[in-house]
């Protein structure tokens, strides 16, 4: 009980250390999974996590005539030097094509093959059953939490301004 009202009282010099320490184990922790999700994904799933991305973005009924590379590489967060390496991989496997825009010839197009969609058809139950074991310690309550704190995170990174 003495420790608690300690801490109601806590200098603000103290709050900010300790909230320090906190963020600072977040964004740690958040580095950590971002690894170790490429680590299983690409063990348990065959593709890593920004070709599962990819094929998953490109599978959208509403892209079914694929995506210019601006859009893509908007879609996904990723810059368009990181997406070409992955697009190059999914082509020479057949799961994309790049397509030339008839009104822009400049202009290229990502759409999935139809072996592009047979695969991802196929990685789906995997996937799902990925989510599930990943999730296994979430109720529905906390995962619909947790995608509300995760949107609210990549909000406040994206406002980030240092200068």
């Amino acid at each position: 009980m003495k420790k608690i009202a300690q801490r109601i009282v806590a200098p603000k010099a103290q709050l900010d250390s300790d909230l320090n320490g906190i963020n600072n184990r977040i964004f740690f922790r958040l580095f950590q999974l971002g690894n170790v999700l490429q680590r299983q994904a690409t063990k348990e799933l065959g593709v890593s996590t920004v070709q599962w991305a990819t094929l998953g973005a490109l599978s959208r009924q509403r892209v079914t005539e694929g995506m210019s590379l601006g859009e893509l590489s908007d879609y996904l967060r990723v810059s368009r030097q990181n997406l070409d390496g992955v697009l190059k991989r999914l082509e020479r496997d057949g799961h994309i094509a790049r397509l030339t825009n008839d009104n822009d010839r400049r202009a290229r197009f990502i759409k999935l093959t139809p072996g592009g969609r047979k695969f991802w058809a196929v990685l789906q139950p995997k996937i799902y059953e990925f989510y599930r074991q990943a999730m296994v310690q979430f109720r529905f309550d906390d995962s619909v939490s947790f995608v509300h704190y995760l949107n609210n995170l990549q909000a406040g990174l994206q406002d980030i301004d240092l200068s």
